[in-house]
């Protein structure tokens, strides 16, 4: 059968360094860094004291008081994400047909927040099992999708996809195939994450996953710096709208970029350690541009994994040069996850939308921070520090996971 093409005519994030679109790329082309010390808890006694956390979010601008009270935060956030999206991808809801609009969001840990406090007061209480009945509702992580599909009567194709930091990926990437397949005319897909808690930074740290430069947090986050410690925990959503192009031309929309394959692989090495030789990695980006039809040359920016991690760093910009060779050194590569942190099962939807976001304004995002060079980082255009202008025909966006799994989606200048 001949595969549909699908274009994002929608997109929405809430992130540590903007809480909408316009913000997220003002904050992303300035360089800001979204690190600041924990507020939400006392982190004093922890090795790591700081994240980069929303700021100034109110889920009250989305939802009712009662409705939030029975909603872990990141629902709060997956919802707030969608709302803009779907405003940004001006639906008529009255129009379109709800039978073929689906919502395919995830989470990497979903309502770790809501555990937590429902088991603390258990076991502060005498023993008699009190606990509140939206406790499960509130912590598992298919309940975003099933909010934003009653939020909006869509009936199309509903659930979430969970793999670690790759989630909000796979999700995109099984919205994506949906609708090519033509199983949906729309898709609203992508991430979001609440993890900053107790048992978020306790349970990183525990794994020396973290960062731990708490008198210089601003700049911890240093993806490729010979001086990398570990990633920043961040929070936040991201969701686009993914439309069959014929569907999307039909009603007149505006269209942000088109879809143009993806990728998937499993390193098949190691629960939390990257593959040293990288054999997923090359894979996934190998099948990625096959799948999009397209040849080293065609890519201009690649969005990286790049966590800021000693052995992770090196081997994704290892694999970099193994897939696309001498090509390498003329692509454009960034990890923003220097900016926002990293936003674990949200990570790959705000980096999709920061390579589509690229594209359209013809800048390639930074990567901050960086001081020292990595001898053992191959010698590749890391956009250090400043933004630079570049005309960007085609991204390619890497987000990896926890248990191997490995995901690329490439993005290309609609024509």
């Amino acid at each position: 059968m001949e595969l549909k093409r699908v274009v994002v005519t929608g997109m929405g994030a809430l992130t540590p360094i903007g809480l909408d679109i316009p913000a997220y790329w003002e904050g992303l082309k300035s360089g800001k860094s979204g690190a600041n010390p924990i507020t939400k808890f006392d982190a004093s006694k922890f090795k790591t004291q700081f994240a980069c956390e929303l700021k100034h979010f109110d889920p009250l601008q989305y939802l009712d008081r009662k409705e939030a009270q029975r909603m872990d935060s990141f629902c709060h956030y997956a919802i707030a994400a969608a709302d803009q999206a779907i405003k940004d991808s001006e639906l008529n809801l009255e129009k379109v047909n709800l039978d073929r609009v689906g919502v395919i969001v995830g989470s990497g840990i979903g309502g770790i927040h809501t555990f937590f406090q429902e088991v603390q007061g258990f076991l502060k209480g005498d023993g008699t099992p009190r606990f509140n009945p939206f406790f499960i509702p509130k912590m598992i992580i298919d309940l975003a999708p099933g909010h934003i599909s009653m939020r909006y009567g869509f009936r199309g194709p509903n659930y979430s996809a969970v793999s670690a930091c790759a989630t909000s990926s796979n999700n995109i990437i099984d919205a994506f195939n949906l609708i090519r397949l033509g199983k949906a005319d729309v898709m609203v897909t992508g991430g979001s994450e609440a993890a900053v808690t107790p048992t978020g930074i306790g349970g990183f740290n525990a794994m020396k996953a973290l960062s731990e430069r708490n008198e210089d947090y601003l700049t911890a986050s240093r993806p490729y710096d010979k001086e990398r410690d570990g990633f920043v925990l961040g929070e936040g959503a991201g969701i686009l709208v993914l439309e069959e192009l014929e569907h999307a031309l039909n009603r007149g929309a505006k269209i942000h970029a088109e879809v143009a394959g993806c990728g998937m692989s499993a390193d098949a090495y190691h629960m939390t350690a990257p593959d040293p030789e990288g054999k997923g990695v090359k894979l996934v980006m190998r099948n990625a541009l096959e799948d999009a039809g397209m040849s080293i040359e065609d890519i201009d920016y690649i969005n990286t994994h790049g966590t800021s991690t000693p052995l992770g760093d090196i081997a994704e910009a290892k694999a970099i040069v193994e897939v696309f060779g001498e090509q390498a050194k003329k692509i454009s590569i960034s990890s923003t996850k220097s900016m926002t942190g990293h936003l674990l099962g949200a990570a790959g939807a705000v980096e999709l939308i920061a390579c589509i976001l690229a594209i359209q304004q013809s800048v390639v995002p930074p990567t901050i921070n960086h001081k020292n060079k990595d001898e053992e980082c191959p010698d590749l255009d890391y956009t250090f520090n400043v933004a630079k202008p570049r005309i960007i025909r085609a991204a390619l966006s890497n987000t990896f996971g926890f248990g191997g799994h490995n995901t690329s989606i490439i993005v290309k200048k609609f024509e």
